[in-house]
């Protein structure tokens, strides 16, 4: 058994830990303009422009079967959606807001249509619902507002509450967590700090937000009053379930900043450099790096949810499923080193270019070759400890010896604790390929 404990949480983390790979969804009215998520805080676009979007927004396309169908056949276990973003859009059919898909020209709630075809396929269901919102009256002005830098900014708070507004979340929490069956993850996103330069420039305007102005510790305890055992994220600026590394990719096992405890974790990742659609964004991926993430990420203990952001009607663009693609054809062979599977115990040091991962269970260790090594590949610490090694995708064997390897050039060398694996010259036509070594 996996000698690895995290820290105790309020959720139930125990198919999480085993799953290991999800989607992530980003999609609203900034699918339209098609060049960035953020794109009304960027461009400080006026809400009468941005208006333009929710008259207009009608994803004709969208088929969220076929979304749930590409999600399972990448290998995605659980999927977590976009419910309101930033811009305060949603994408669900509530009555504390007319700004919801059910008053633009496609009419259906999106939601609902998310929940029902990913729970078909047997996939978790997560909902993504955004702290910040820029279209709600009364959410007050700070560093990431659109309108921060308008004439008259002084007195853009007069009115405004962010009492109203905390009540407002919980009012929508409870729509989300009542109307749609067992929600598996709620993904809040996000506390930050003040921004010092900002402050300097806006006298009287906090730069930042945080728990208190969320009002965090009722919003969260209404989740779990509603939906006990629910995974919620630490972005309300509360400890909570996981840890959500954005857009990096972490040399360690994350650990709890005061008590240094492990916690459970995941990766959030973009295929390419946006989260929503953006249409003349080219920094996507190779296969190479989409599939290294996820084998990376699970190597240090950790889930990877990776984005895709619909087109404005609907369907994921062919970038996007190429991307899917990529996984799809890895995981259908090499998924068992990934699901169940975590950090390799310390025992088990694996050569420069590799990353090692292991069953829960502890009997089987996988290596994945990042690094192609020529013929062999020496694993120190590992004699007298494999029972049989093959490659994953194939189920080919792999011969080994112990204690010993020769080389003509370099003679023999001798170690106890060696084993040496004979490994093709020509690399499997397989990224990354994986050696299994069931162990003793």
């Amino acid at each position: 058994m996996s000698s690895y404990v995290t820290r105790k949480t309020p959720g139930d983390t125990d198919w999480f830990v085993h799953d290991r790979f999800g989607m992530f969804i980003h999609f609203g009215l900034y699918s339209m303009p098609a060049r960035h998520e953020w794109i009304k805080s960027m461009e400080k676009i006026p809400d009468e422009k941005y208006d333009l979007y929710f008259k207009h927004f009608n994803p004709d396309l969208l088929d969220a079967k076929d979304w749930a169908r590409q999600a399972k056949a990448a290998g995605m276990k659980y999927a977590v959606l976009t419910t309101k973003h930033h811009e305060g859009f949603c994408l669900f059919d509530t009555k504390y807001t007319d700004y919801n898909v059910m008053n633009t020209p496609y009419g259906k709630d999106i939601v609902r249509e998310y929940v029902d075809a990913f729970r078909a396929e047997g996939l978790k269901i997560g909902f993504y619902y955004s702290l910040l919102d820029w279209h709600h009256p009364d959410y007050t002005l700070d560093h990431c507002h659109p309108r921060r830098d308008d004439e008259g900014w002084e007195k853009y708070d007069e009115g405004r509450d962010m009492h109203r507004y905390a009540k407002y979340m919980r009012d929508q929490i409870t729509e989300l967590l009542t109307n749609y069956g067992k929600i598996d993850i709620l993904w809040f996103d996000f506390s930050w700090e003040g921004e010092p330069e900002f402050e300097r420039t806006h006298p009287g305007i906090r730069g930042g937000k945080g728990k208190d102005d969320w009002e965090a510790e009722e919003l969260v305890a209404l989740a779990r009053k509603l939906q006990p055992g629910i995974m919620i994220d630490n972005r309300t600026g509360l400890e909570q379930d996981i840890y959500t590394p954005e857009q990096y990719q972490m040399q360690e096992w994350v650990k709890h900043p005061e008590t240094g405890e492990l916690v459970n974790w995941e990766a959030c990742q973009t295929f390419s450099g946006s989260w929503g659609y953006f249409r003349d964004e080219m920094s996507w991926k190779t296969p190479e790096m989409l599939i290294n993430m996820l084998v990376r990420t699970v190597s240090l203990g950790g889930n990877l949810l990776m984005n895709v952001g619909p087109t404005s009607r609907g369907y994921f663009d062919h970038r996007a499923e190429k991307a899917l693609s990529v996984y799809a054809d890895w995981m259908r062979v090499n998924g068992r080193s990934i699901y169940g599977c975590t950090m390799a115990e310390p025992e088990f040091k694996v050569p420069n270019g590799c990353f090692a991962t292991q069953s829960a269970d502890g009997k089987r260790l996988y290596v994945h070759l990042v690094e192609y090594p020529y013929a062999f590949l020496e694993l120190r610490g590992f004699a007298g400890k494999v029972e049989y090694a093959q490659f994953l995708h194939d189920g080919s064997e792999i011969l080994f010896t112990e204690g010993k390897s020769e080389h003509i050039s370099m003679g023999r060398t001798e170690a106890t604790d060696l084993l040496v694996l004979t490994i093709p010259q020509i690399c499997p036509d397989v990224i990354t390929p994986v050696i299994e070594l069931i162990l003793k």
